[in-house]
């Protein structure tokens, strides 16, 4: 039986659009500085998006957004989606030094600000210059003018977000509104949905995890509850009295939580998503012996979040795993034998799915290695068992995972190098209890010449955010090699 040639679906309607429209009163966001319904969020992301307008801001263009409030960037975000403009997320625990570039490679326009990251702002302006150059939110002009769009094009680019690589060269990640429809679907589907949801954020919204709920809220129809910064009082406080039903946190995270509270949760929490690092089985049971339903995952900014999730009822009976993949989502390991999802074979592990970004901005180098044949390459090393359950080996081998913020030793290294008492140096993780992982520093110095760990340190300090900053530095004669010359991290982790 013939029937018409089905092209993929392309648009669709535009979401805040609809949710004004369709529930204008459902609370859409709630923080610090107040609640905004759906339709007072559609207002203000319209005027917003006049304003901006105003300014020079056309579609497609890249815009800088870098804010220490919650509501602030939720604002800014659906404003410059009503724009069909793109955003680029800012990480305020960086330097100006080190955000410059990450505008400047993807040629962002303009530089949105909030008064608390107004110092943070003026640094990066020391370093670049954008066409349109930076502007305060607060004070930019508020006007009876809208704009607004009709539909999302799922093929279209939403954000940039930067993950550095190995090199310590930060790479845009650029996702697409496909990725967060289909990420927003298939987290449905493995979380569940209801239209009471509250899904709490207290980490920074820069990351893709926070964007990810804010997205997923507005496609639900949810309410998010966004936290300036993590309090574990103030966590334990919401999920106690403001009926929160769903929280992403890291272990770190977790662990004030629970250190924080001696009675079990209250039963309207269904999900604790923790990603960032494996959790142990002692934080694991402790958890579980406060009814607290910890689902572990895997992912990275380049899968928009999830790539697996390890449901709550098999965190015990399967310690250090990741999880299934999404029901939209194919894992499969990178063996020297080809691609395989057969059990126990150890090698990278790839990914492929709607929710893989579209590639990394004016990167060819990197999306030749990282893409291919429709699969991420991740970096990390993996194993799958018997039942189809991910086990993350080693992630990514270099990287350290510190309180859910990604370090790269390569970028400590090449500060360090600048010192000029420092001959050669190596950054390895160190296991800790609050963070998960710190960095530390193993150094050899130029003949001669003479500096204390804390010179170093303060050396660094005025050049990388807080969290990079080496905790310990060891002072070496020389850094183990191979015969090809090449260094053994693992020989420098099994000394800390």
């Amino acid at each position: 039986m013939q029937g018409i040639d089905v092209q993929p679906v392309r648009y669709i309607p535009d979401w805040l659009t609809t949710r004004a429209t369709q529930h204008p009163q459902q609370v859409a966001i709630v923080s610090p500085d107040g609640s905004l319904t759906y339709q007072a969020l559609y207002d203000a992301a319209c005027s917003y998006a006049a304003s901006l307008c105003k300014l020079g801001v056309t579609e497609g263009q890249r815009v800088a957004v870098l804010t220490k409030k919650g509501q602030r960037y939720a604002v800014m975000l659906h404003a410059l989606m009503q724009l069909n403009a793109i955003t680029v997320p800012l990480n305020w625990r960086l330097t100006g030094a080190e955000l410059a570039p990450q505008m400047e490679d993807c040629g962002c326009v303009l530089l949105l600000y909030d008064e608390d990251a107004t110092s943070l702002a003026a640094d990066i302006m020391e370093h670049c210059k954008p066409d349109l150059g930076a502007r305060q939110i607060e004070q930019l002009e508020v006007t009876a003018d809208r704009v607004s769009r009709d539909d999302v094009d799922l093929c279209r680019t939403h954000a940039i977000i930067y993950t550095s690589g190995t090199t310590g060269r930060p790479k845009g990640a650029m996702i697409t509104y496909q990725n967060h429809w289909w990420g927003a679907m298939a987290s449905a589907m493995q979380l569940g949905l209801s239209i009471n949801d509250k899904w709490l954020v207290p980490m920074p919204l820069f990351h893709v995890g926070g964007m990810a709920v804010l997205i997923r809220s507005l496609i639900y129809g949810t309410t998010v509850v966004i936290h300036n910064g993590f309090d574990e009082r103030a966590v334990n406080r919401a999920i106690e009295d403001e009926g929160i039903t769903l929280v992403s946190v890291v272990p770190a995270m977790l662990q004030r939580m629970l250190r924080e509270r001696t009675r079990p949760y209250p039963t309207t929490l269904r999900t604790v998503l923790l990603g960032g690092s494996a959790a142990p089985k002692a934080l694991l049971e402790q958890a579980l012996s406060l009814s607290v339903p910890v689902n572990q995952s895997y992912g990275m900014t380049e899968t928009n979040t999830q790539a697996t999730t390890l449901q709550s009822y098999d965190a015990l009976r399967k310690v250090g795993s990741s999880g299934k993949p999404l029901p939209i989502t194919r894992v499969a390991i990178a063996a020297a034998s080809g691609l395989t999802t057969a059990p126990h074979v150890e090698g990278e592990i790839v990914v492929k799915g709607p929710t893989v970004i579209a590639g990394y901005y004016n990167r060819p180098d990197a999306n030749e290695m990282t893409f291919r044949d429709g699969w991420l390459y991740t970096g990390d090393i993996g194993v799958l068992d018997d039942e189809g359950y991910l086990y993350v080996l080693d992630r990514r081998s270099d990287l350290i995972v510190s309180g859910g913020e990604n370090v790269y030793p390569a970028e400590i290294e090449s500060v360090l190098s600048q010192h000029p008492a420092v001959l050669e140096s190596a950054v390895v993780g160190q296991a800790n209890e609050e963070w998960g992982q710190v960095p530390i520093a193993f150094v050899v110095l130029q003949p001669d010449a003479q500096a204390s760990a804390d010179d170093l340190r303060a050396h660094c300090r005025n050049r990388l955010a807080g969290y990079k900053v080496p905790k310990d530095v060891h002072f070496v004669s020389s850094l183990p090699r191979n015969a090809s010359g090449k260094l053994l991290r693992r020989a420098l982790r099994e000394q800390v």
